[in-house]
Parts: C-alpha cells; sequence; structure tokens
C-alpha cells in the first residue's frame, strides 16, 4: 500500500509517526496507518521483531504523533506504560466560543473519570464563530473522544467536530482541528528520557499564524 508516513523517531525497538487526517489507524479497510507501517520504517533486526505496530490509538480525523512498537518486549511495555499513565500526551486544538484562560474538565465519560486540563494560548475573532481558541490540552486520563466530548460537554467544542459539535457551527471540508502535538516517554528499553514532538498542521498555522508549539 502506498502511503508515505513523516517519521519522527525510529530506532530497533520503536518508531513515532505524525499521523495524517482522514486515516484510521487501523480496521477492516485496506488504507490504514498499520497496514502502511511495513513501507515506512526499517525493520527490527532484533530476535523478537515483529510486524509494527500502534500501541494506542488517534480518532480517524485526529492528526499527530502516534508511538509503534517494534519488538513483541517493547510493544508490551509500552501497553503496560499506557495502562499505568507512564506516558505523557498533549494535544492542541481550535476550541470554538470564549473560554477562561485556564481549566480542568472532570466530567465522566461512559460512567468512568475522566479528567482534561486545557490552556488557552491564543484567540482570534471569527464572524462566524464569534471567537476561536488555540488551547493546548492535557488529558490525564484516555477515554474514548475524551477531549471531543470534555470540550463539546462544556459548549466549546472542536472546531470542525461533526459528531460532537453544535448545529450551525460545523465547519465542513477542512476536517477536524484536534492535533497530537507532544509525547514524553522513558523509553522502555534503554530508560533514555524522550520529548517528540509534532508540528501543527498548516491548516492550524493559517488561523493562528506564527505560533509555534515548542
Amino acid at each position: 500500500m502506498e502511503l508515505s508516513l513523516e517519521v519522527i523517531y525510529e530506532d530497533e525497538f520503536l518508531a513515532a509517526i505524525n499521523k495524517p487526517a482522514g486515516i484510521p489507524v487501523s480496521g477492516n479497510k485496506f488504507r490504514t496507518i498499520t497496514n502502511a507501517l511495513p513501507q515506512n520504517l526499517l525493520p527490527s533486526k532484533l530476535p523478537d521483531a515483529c510486524r509494527p505496530q500502534p500501541v494506542h490509538r488517534l480518532d480517524y480525523p485526529t492528526t499527530g504523533l502516534l508511538l509503534v512498537g517494534k519488538t513483541r518486549e517493547c510493544v508490551r511495555r509500552l501497553n503496560k506504560m499506557f495502562e499505568d499513565k507512564e506516558i505523557s500526551k498533549t494535544y492542541y486544538a481550535i476550541v470554538i466560543g470564549q473560554l477562561k484562560p485556564e481549566g480542568e474538565i472532570l466530567a465522566e465519560i461512559d460512567f468512568k473519570p475522566a479528567k482534561t486540563s486545557y490552556f488557552v494560548k491564543s484567540m482570534v475573532a471569527s464572524e462566524r464563530f464569534g471567537q476561536l481558541n488555540l488551547v493546548q490540552l492535557i488529558p490525564a486520563t484516555g477515554r474514548r473522544h475524551q477531549l471531543r466530548k470534555h470540550l463539546s460537554g462544556i459548549g466549546h467544542p472542536i472546531l470542525g467536530d461533526k459528531q460532537y459539535g453544535e448545529e450551525g457551527k460545523i465547519l465542513s471540508g477542512k476536517g477536524l482541528y484536534l492535533h497530537a502535538s507532544h509525547l514524553r516517554i522513558t523509553h522502555p528499553i534503554s530508560g533514555e528520557k524522550l520529548k517528540l514532538s509534532a508540528p501543527l498542521p498548516e491548516r492550524f498555522r493559517n488561523i493562528f499564524p506564527g505560533f509555534d508549539t515548542k
């Protein structure tokens, strides 16, 4: 399958790619990130090498950092690290409406505790939406669609969210403005501290020119 992926980091044990929008991580379709990984990553030469496999999910319309295991032991350890909340993830989103400068959202998702911290980094007036905010999001939990549900639940949906957005405020044709920008992880094999980053997509920078997430 021909699908070129931007590789942010790679070694014998793991890799991180910058997932494009509109392509599922896995599933029944032929055109998935999982199916494209072998053509974009170097095969591991280690004895327990396996087919590269993502160790977490990003929604179909979400862009940004996706971690991939390249050996069986590394996949096992990465899964355990996610389970134990030892991997820190940071997202950026463009959010509709006037938000407080920062806050925490604690609403349960599917009857399970969930926590998201947000920080407004920049804002612009919008004739159609009133105000658009570039928001840094730090989830303390990893519930399905957590960030999208949390922001929609406080009345400030993510721009382009057709599933959780408000009627009359759905932006069509540009996709979802949600991007997994940073991952902090202790390498599960070497113990090295890694801080991985994927730059904001161009469509974010068109609305907030010059903003740097580093």
